[in-house]
């Protein structure tokens, strides 16, 4: 057997961690761009941190989903401040702006230039400026993986930058930046983080490694997701939920994920939805039509027992069927109030648009399975 294992060069995790990046941020230069939220999540525990540390420092804010028009104003910004490094403080989508800005500071040509599908999708040549990655929710992992998520209006289509280079440099992940996260959010970001590591500990280039980690990414996220959801100061709950996601994007990162991911990419630049509302209507369908195609293959065994025992930790029953495992996870889509594929905004009559551009995914490819299109079908119908 041979896998390779990328991640950040340092992971910082547990409560109070943020107080690090006092220390780390004079190894990068005295100039940062931080790159934020629109203002859920106060900016001046990490600012009184850095002007200890006597960094200057500019602010960029991303009011939406990073779209092309919004990462070029951030490098534009970053370049004319002459910013050394960059800080990405917030959710996952803010991630990924400060990663692909990151990477734009140092490599030639356009951003169009290195986008996967609507670009050229070509390989960044220098190491991006250093990056310091700070989640403030728990759903993406974005913070340990090698890729940023950008959305094109132009081709109602989201799309990544990719590169190993891109692994931010230093993840901070302190579960207290999450206790002020509404329900809904907790809810959304959270089912992403347990979509990201069941899909994970299937794909078809899972290994030994990844299993472990998604393992327990799976049996955390099962345990405190609706205890999270119901109290958001519950800090046993928001620690193993962070895990959860941080989990999820170490496993992701080296293993890939599968359909609901496939299908989330398209329909998230198709339709202004939450990515984990997206992933939590499709997950219970998409297990359901992989076992059903796994059934027909001889060689399937070993996934087959892998949705066995993602059923187990689910519900923790160790004798739960797949069945079990499905409804667990319908009953708690239901019980986070998310909404199905109708109440997002999709209609039957997009069906076909976001079959097309879902089977050409990145995630599709590494589906434990290849599902025909009357699969593909089959779950937007049960998920609408």
């Amino acid at each position: 057997m041979r896998f390779e294992f990328m991640t950040s060069n340092r992971i910082l995790f547990g409560e109070g961690t943020l107080e690090e990046i006092q220390s780390l941020a004079s190894n990068y230069g005295g100039n940062t761009l931080i790159v934020c939220g629109s203002g859920s999540v106060p900016l001046a525990p990490l600012m009184t941190h850095l002007e200890k540390a006597r960094i200057n420092i500019e602010v960029f804010r991303i009011h939406h989903e990073p779209d092309v028009p919004t990462i070029q104003s951030g490098i534009e910004k970053a370049k004319s401040n002459r910013c050394s490094f960059v800080i990405g403080y917030g959710g996952g989508s803010t991630i990924d702006a400060a990663k692909a800005i990151a990477a734009m500071l140092t490599n030639p040509g356009a951003l169009m230039d290195y986008l996967e599908v609507i670009g050229e999708g070509g390989k960044i040549p220098n190491q991006p400026a250093p990056m310091v990655a700070i989640p403030t929710t728990a759903g993406t992992g974005t913070e340990v993986t090698r890729n940023a998520v950008i959305t094109s209006p132009e081709y109602h289509v989201k799309v990544s930058m990719r590169s190993p280079m891109m692994i931010p440099m230093v993840a901070i992940v302190d579960p207290e930046l999450t206790y002020s996260m509404p329900p809904s959010v907790t809810a959304s970001t959270g089912m992403d983080a347990l979509t990201q590591v069941i899909e994970a500990y299937v794909s078809i280039k899972a290994n030994p490694m990844t299993d472990a980690i998604a393992r327990e990414g799976i049996i955390c996220g099962a345990r405190s997701l609706k205890d999270a959801y119901e109290d958001g100061g519950n800090k046993t709950a928001r620690s193993d939920m962070a895990l959860t996601s941080l989990f999820g994007g170490l496993a992701l990162a080296n293993s890939g994920l599968g359909a609901v991911h496939g299908f989330a990419g398209p329909i998230g630049g198709m339709f202004n939805a939450p990515h984990g509302e997206v992933c939590a209507s499709l997950l219970p369908y998409v297990i359901k039509y992989n076992v059903l195609a796994l059934e027909e293959k001889i060689d399937s065994g070993e996934t087959k027992k892998k949705y066995q025992e993602i059923a187990g930790f689910l519900t923790g029953n160790p004798n739960a069927s797949i069945q079990d495992g499905v409804k667990w996870v319908v009953d708690l889509a239901e019980g986070l109030n998310i909404p199905g594929l109708r109440q997002i905004g999709i209609s039957k009559s997009d069906f076909d648009v976001i079959i097309e551009k879902s089977r050409v995914s990145s995630s599709m490819q590494k589906n434990p399975v290849i599902l025909t299109e009357k699969s593909l079908r089959a779950i937007l119908d049960e998920a609408f």
